[in-house]
């Protein structure tokens, strides 16, 4: 799944790509720069950005985003998502975010 901000416009949009994807997880930046993504982040609810350029997500944010648009053994595979993310480091102490990388385009 993708996290994908559009930074182009007017206003910011965040929203999910392939919701179902339950095997990868990143965030996908179009246009601006990382003070602009690190706003849409904070003002969509979805997360923030860190220092190093990386990107915290809710866990929250995810499943609402994802909500009404995948089956009903999602949860599980989003569970088995965050087991994995976890044994890497990935996730929070909480278990309520997860570390993504970026992937921007122009």
């Amino acid at each position: 799944m993708i996290i994908d901000v559009d930074l182009t416009g007017a206003s910011a949009a965040v929203s999910l790509v392939e919701p179902e994807d339950c095997k990868r997880f990143h965030v996908a930046a179009h246009g601006g720069d990382a003070p602009s993504l690190a706003a849409a982040l904070e003002a969509a609810g979805a997360g923030r950005l860190l220092p190093s350029g990386e990107a915290v997500i809710a866990t929250s944010a995810v499943r609402q985003l994802a909500g009404g648009r995948v089956g009903e053994g999602w949860d599980d595979e989003f569970a088995g998502m965050l087991k994995y993310a976890e044994s890497k480091g990935w996730l929070d102490e909480a278990g309520t975010s997860i570390q993504a990388h970026v992937e921007w385009s122009t």
